[in-house]
């Protein structure tokens, strides 16, 4: 009893019981709530985590009938890759500002990528295409570098990578067979019992 505060044992038992119950409820809750909202799948590199949030399902789509869902993952394009630190740190405040702008009904149907987020995404692709633009590309494509220079993306040239443009988007908006939906987190037990 001596690691417990001098309020909690200074109550009655059956006060203290009350007390350590609802505190089990409230943690128990907290992590059910968690569990619930597939936080944990947020932690992994699994881009499938993405489609937890149905707006996201025709850029899940797009990416995975492209060339790149081969060989990279959402995270892969973005999120920073600096150091594990800024990852986490920009994926979890990134994930944060969605569930504010979800929950406070904010959250606009056709989601554009902001600044923060397109510098990253540009980031990653020199990142992963170094190579081709340092050796077959810049010395040869006077334009390009200009362009960059400029502030454009290289989105703004390459539209349909990895997502398709925005009419293959505007397609998979429909109910398309292909669109994977994450299953549900709800056991299949309570499931029956609320049926």
């Amino acid at each position: 009893m001596k690691l417990l505060p001098k309020f909690v044992t200074s109550l009655s038992p059956k006060l203290r019981m009350l007390c350590f119950g609802a505190c089990g409820c409230l943690v128990g809750g907290i992590f059910l709530f968690l569990y619930l909202l597939r936080a944990h799948t947020y932690l992994s590199n699994d881009s499938s985590a993405c489609i937890n949030c149905h707006i996201m399902s025709p850029y899940y789509v797009t990416w995975m009938h492209s060339s790149h869902a081969r060989n990279t993952t959402c995270n892969d394009c973005h999120v920073p890759h600096d150091n594990v630190v800024h990852t986490y740190a920009f994926k979890g405040m990134d994930g944060m500002k969605h569930v504010g702008l979800f929950l406070t009904n904010q959250e606009r149907m056709s989601p554009k990528i902001e600044q923060a987020g397109q510098n990253v995404v540009m980031d990653n692709c020199i990142r992963c295409h170094t190579e081709l633009i340092t050796e077959m590309v810049a010395p040869v494509n006077t334009d390009m570098q200009r362009a960059v220079a400029d502030g454009k993306k290289c989105w703004d040239c390459h539209r349909n990578i990895p997502h398709g443009g925005t009419n293959s988007i505007a397609s998979t908006q429909t109910s398309d067979p292909l669109m994977p939906m994450p299953k549900s987190a709800v056991p299949e037990w309570i499931q029956k019992i609320t049926k």
